[in-house]
């Protein structure tokens, strides 16, 4: 009986605990096509509307208002920045935003630099507000997926792209 009600109380606290982890997944595409690194933000609806409430004084509609959606993602905008593996800034241009079911994206691009052997990247969003953040971030279109991982106190990290010998 005692185990049952164990099982019962850690059912009923599964829902609470299901979202403890603070989280966003970023892409950074690059898009031989249109010859730009395309960066896609993706976070959590839920946690952009706590993080607005911090950020905004409570006074803020992340859902319905566009105004707030573009304060949110100028936020997010200036805790992202690019370098080449030499640590020229690459000055990444606002895309847009938009709410899509249960998350919140933010887009910028900037064109991709010739001869460009890797990067640097710091994503800091929503680190300032809970250290636990965790923000991880895939590197698509330069041969093998890489994926840096920004958590504690990481402010740099670096992905370098695999020569491509032609045959």
């Amino acid at each position: 009986m005692r185990f049952a009600a164990i099982i019962f109380a850690l059912l009923l606290s599964a829902p609470t605990m299901a979202h403890q982890l603070k989280a966003s997944v970023t892409t950074v595409l690059f898009n031989k096509r249109t010859n730009n690194i395309e960066l896609m933000h993706r976070f959590y609806l839920h946690d952009t509307e706590h993080a607005v409430d911090h950020l905004f004084d409570g006074n803020a509609d992340i859902l319905s208002n566009k105004e707030d959606q573009k304060r949110f993602a100028d936020y997010v905008e200036s805790h992202i920045a690019l370098q080449t593996l030499d640590g020229k800034p690459l000055e990444l241009k606002e895309v847009g935003a938009q709410v899509d079911g249960k998350f919140f994206w933010v887009y910028q691009e900037v064109t991709i630099p010739e001869g460009i052997h890797g990067i640097r990247m710091s994503n800091g969003a929503l680190r300032d507000l809970w250290p636990t953040q965790v923000n991880m971030v895939n590197i698509e279109g330069k041969g093998k997926v890489k994926t840096l991982t920004f958590s504690q106190d990481d402010t740099w990290l670096e992905a370098r792209f695999e020569s491509v010998n032609p045959e």
